[in-house]
Formats: structure tokens, C-alpha cells, sequence
């Protein structure tokens, strides 16, 4: 059953009074969903101390599992799945916590559909809840920005990660936004894919995600609500609570007038955050995902501000393709005992399906960062974490890439760099190579570069095929490259470079690369 407090049985609002904007309430409850049909049937208890939201006020439910909240024609209501517990899923997979209330539907006629009218308000909406154990420890994957144009692309997910994928033990899934590349047609096929996984999959909402016709934030949701329910909300899942935020703010204008987004987190959904986390124990793991990395989101002090005293938060995000770990500090606004970890996850398109095409069809879409595309699976074990970075159809142990020359002059070996591109790697990685069994380790010096493994490729995918349209864009300097040069005086033979890596977590890896030296 749930966990609770004589107190938290109290029917409350988190010290907010019902604001008069809205002028009605809506009501319902959560009950234990005995026969798992969605539907509250005769006998089925509600279940007390669970929380419910609008999307700005919390209340938790009573003793008969029932909850009130202030309704507007334009609300989202959901329960915060707690602990233990779990929400129907619908036939992609995707969780079913929330009920729109738009009586008269989107409020304007996109190209894609927004929501249809939900009439009038019902007499209770009712949240159905399943029992389900859930252990401390426990895996969750995470793609970053799928993004596809097409339903060619859309297949190339299929294949590039989603078959492997088939049979996991994670317990749920993430998309971190742009699920879409404007196409938002593709949303039907791009989840019936994914739910062929075979785990409840959870959705941000990203930039590309968006309706552009609407001229304002709020509108520009619609398609996403349709789909896949509110564009912020929370569960807990073991011992760690979840929070999914829309950081994307659309409506701004550019220098030329048009219209664009900028990462920014309006007061609604701040207060929304504000009045969750009053619920959560201090001692819980707080993990935020959202879309926009967070150290560029405009008003960040602001969240900052709602959870820097906790000792165990953590934050994910998308949109760059590339892959980082981030440590917030004082010198960015933060004011924890300790700096914040945020992780910029590497992304399913890596650099948009672009690059050449393997044996498969599939674009080898390498990221702007020198690292390959994929998506990372987050193990949980109570308040810690580890993040394992997995390459598309690549084994699970590869982990790094060597760049060197394929053959050097030993008198040039002291002058010829080394370059290894640590996926997973941050400013705590240690890197160090030998040359041959024997040779004496060699540390080698993280850089902040371009990738030339990445700019190599590049230059000779457009040298072969100028015409192309699909050339990978320009490199980024890498945050997980590492530089080292080889000793002087080698043999005029083939030789051995071994290397050996540690990732953001300390974990050792090691890898082999051959070099010819001629006199």
C-alpha cells in the first residue's frame, strides 16, 4: 500500500488558497484499480494520501481517496504516481495519469490537430492505480532528441536502437524531447515503434515538438497534449522521484521579427515544482528532465532556488547533440554545498541522420562531439546513480574511439598525436596510453578541440559526394577528448596503442589501436 502520515491523509493545497481566476473546482478520485480495467468499478477503493495536480496546485487525496482542485476550460489534471504503484498504459505503452478538461478543445485550428473538445466537466475524474512492486535499484533508458523528418527516419530508429532495446529490464523509458523534426504526423508510427519495447515510456516536449502556427507558448502544446497528456508533471518510481519539465518557450521574435523559442520555465510551472517538491522527503533522490540543457535555460536561478539545498538532485537534458556532464557551480548562479550534476544526453539522430549510410541503410549519424549516436541507460540504487552511454548497435564495452595515424616515421612518433574520444567521459576521467606490452604509460592531457577523427570523416564524405545533402555538420569542441603524444624512438614495426579510460563514474575501460612505424 501507499506510504503515509496521519498528516498526510489531511485534505490540503500546499498553503495556497483556491484561486477566484478559476471560479469552479473539479473533483475525483484514486482508487486501487482491483481488475486492472481503467474503469472504477463497485468496490474498488480509493486510496488516501496519494497527490493530484492542475498543474500548478497539489493536493493530496483524503481517507475515501478523494481530491478537489480549482478548473479553468483549459486544465490538466494528473496524479503523481506514487511509489509502488502504476498507471494504465494505452496500447503505445504510454502512461494514462492525466485528464484533459478543454470543453471547447484546442483553441485554434493548427495543421495538426490539438485536442478535441472535452465537453462539459465530469462529475468525478477518477485516477486509476495497479499495484507494482519496484525495487531501489532499477534502470531507466533515455533517448535524447529521435527527431525524425521522415517515416524513412522514423525506420532507421526502428532498427538502430529500438530492436536492441526489445526485452529490457529497465522499468520505463524517457524521450528528452524532439521526438519530432516538425513533422508531427510522425507521432503515431515514431510511439508505436517504441512500445515495442515493452516498457511504459514516458515524453518531454522539445522544441520540434511544437504547433508553429500558434504565436504564444500555451497554444504551441496542443498537438503534444493530444498525444501524450500534461507537458509538466512528476512520479516516483522506487526511491527516487521524477520530474519532467517544459523548458521550451516559444513566441519570442528574433532580430528579423520571426517567431522562435528561447529555454526558459514560466511561474505556473515553477510553482507547480515548488508546491511537488514540498512533498518529497529531503533524504529522496530529485532527478529533473527536461529538454533545453538547464545551464541555458534563461530563469535557472530560479529552479535553482527550489531544490540547491537538497543533498541529492540530478538533471538530464537533450537538444545539443552531444553528450556532457555538467557540474553547476556558484559561477553559474548555483548556491549548493555541493555543485549539481547535469547530464547532456547523447541523442538517438546524433548529428539529424546525417553521414553516410552503412550496410544496413542506416546514416552512421556520428555526433558533432566525435561520439557515436545512441542512447544512455540510468542504473538506481537509492540516492545514487550511474549512467552507462550506449553506441547504436555497438557492444556494450565501446566506450571510446583512438585516433592516430595509420602510419608514422619514427623519427616524426614524438611529434604524432594520439586522441582518444571518452563517450562518457568528464573532467574526472583519467586517460592514459602505452605503446606495445611493454611500454610505459603514457597520461594524456583532456583538451577542449575538435574532434579530428569527426572532422576527417566529414571532409572525406564531402570530398567523395559534394552534391550530397547530407553531410554532417560542422564539428563542436569536445568535452570528453583527451591528447597525448607517442614516445620518441619507436621500432620501425607495427605496433600496439593500448589504451586505458576511466568514465564519469570511475569505471575502467580499455581498448587497442595498430600503428605502422617505418625508418
Amino acid at each position: 500500500m501507499i506510504n503515509f502520515t496521519r498528516s498526510s491523509l489531511i485534505f490540503f493545497t500546499l498553503g495556497l488558497t483556491l484561486s477566484p481566476v478559476f471560479g469552479q473546482n473539479a473533483t475525483g478520485i484514486v482508487y486501487h484499480d482491483l481488475n486492472g480495467n481503467g474503469t472504477r468499478d463497485e468496490g474498488e477503493p480509493g486510496l488516501p494520501g496519494v497527490s493530484v495536480s492542475n498543474q500548478r496546485e497539489i493536493v493530496q487525496t483524503d481517507e475515501a481517496g478523494r481530491w478537489t482542485l480549482p478548473v479553468d476550460d483549459d486544465t490538466i489534471f494528473f496524479v503523481i504516481k506514487p511509489r509502488d504503484w502504476m498507471t494504465p498504459v494505452n496500447k503505445d505503452q504510454l502512461p494514462q495519469f492525466y485528464y484533459i478538461h478543454k470543453p471547447n478543445g484546442s483553441p485554434a485550428d493548427y495543421r495538426y490537430a490539438g485536442v478535441a473538445p472535452t465537453g462539459r466537466l465530469p462529475a468525478s475524474i477518477d485516477f486509476a492505480l495497479s499495484p507494482s512492486k519496484e525495487n531501489d535499484q532499477f534502470k531507466a533508458i533515455f533517448f535524447g532528441d529521435p527527431q525524425p523528418s521522415t517515416i524513412e527516419q522514423v525506420n532507421y530508429i526502428a532498427h538502430d536502437v529500438i530492436a536492441e532495446l526489445v526485452g529490457t529490464d529497465a522499468a520505463f523509458g524517457v524521450t528528452l524531447g524532439d521526438i519530432m523534426f516538425d513533422k508531427l504526423e510522425l507521432f503515431e508510427p515514431s510511439n508505436a515503434n517504441v512500445a515495442l519495447i515493452g516498457i511504459p515510456w514516458y515524453n518531454v516536449i522539445g522544441n520540434h515538438d511544437l504547433n508553429f502556427e500558434s504565436t504564444n507558448d500555451a497554444d504551441s502544446d496542443e498537438t503534444f497534449h493530444r498525444h501524450f497528456g500534461p507537458n509538466y508533471y512528476s512520479f516516483d518510481h522506487g526511491p527516487v522521484h521524477f520530474i519532467v519539465l517544459d523548458d521550451v518557450e516559444w513566441g519570442r521574435r528574433n532580430a528579423e521579427g520571426k517567431l522562435t523559442y528561447a529555454g526558459g520555465l514560466d511561474e505556473r510551472q515553477l510553482t507547480f515544482v515548488k508546491n511537488d517538491l514540498a512533498l518529497v522527503p529531503q533524504e529522496k533522490l530529485v532527478v529533473l528532465m527536461m529538454h533545453i540543457p538547464l545551464t541555458t535555460v534563461e530563469n535557472r536561478t530560479e529552479l535553482y532556488r527550489l531544490i540547491e539545498k537538497r543533498p541529492y538532485t540530478l538533471s538530464i537534458s537533450g537538444h545539443t547533440h552531444w553528450q556532457a556532464h555538467q557540474f553547476i557551480g556558484e559561477e553559474d548562479g548555483w548556491q549548493g554545498e555541493k555543485p549539481h550534476h547535469h547530464i547532456v544526453n547523447v541523442t538517438v539522430c546524433g548529428t539529424w541522420w546525417k553521414g553516410e549510410k552503412d550496410e544496413l541503410g542506416i546514416p552512421h549519424a556520428t555526433m558533432r562531439d566525435g561520439a557515436p549516436n545512441g542512447y544512455s541507460i540510468m542504473s538506481f540504487d537509492g540516492t545514487k546513480h550511474t549512467l552507462d552511454f550506449k553506441a547504436a548497435r555497438q557492444p556494450a564495452d565501446y566506450q571510446f574511439h583512438i585516433h592516430a595515424p595509420d602510419e608514422i616515421r619514427a623519427a616524426d612518433a614524438a611529434n604524432s598525436p594520439v586522441y582518444v574520444n571518452v563517450f562518457n567521459g568528464s573532467k574526472d576521467s583519467t586517460v592514459r596510453m602505452r605503446l606495445g606490452k611493454s611500454g610505459e604509460w603514457i597520461p594524456l592531457e583532456k583538451v577542449l578541440e575538435e574532434d579530428p577523427y569527426y572532422v576527417e570523416t566529414r571532409n572525406r564524405e564531402i570530398a567523395a559526394r559534394p552534391e550530397a545533402t547530407n553531410h554532417l555538420n560542422g564539428p563542436i569542441k569536445s568535452d570528453h577528448l583527451w591528447k597525448g603524444f607517442l614516445p620518441a624512438g619507436p621500432g620501425a614495426v607495427t605496433h600496439l596503442i593500448e589504451v586505458e579510460a576511466t568514465d564519469a563514474y570511475g569505471r575502467l575501460w580499455k581498448g587497442e589501436r595498430v600503428i605502422r612505424v617505418r625508418e
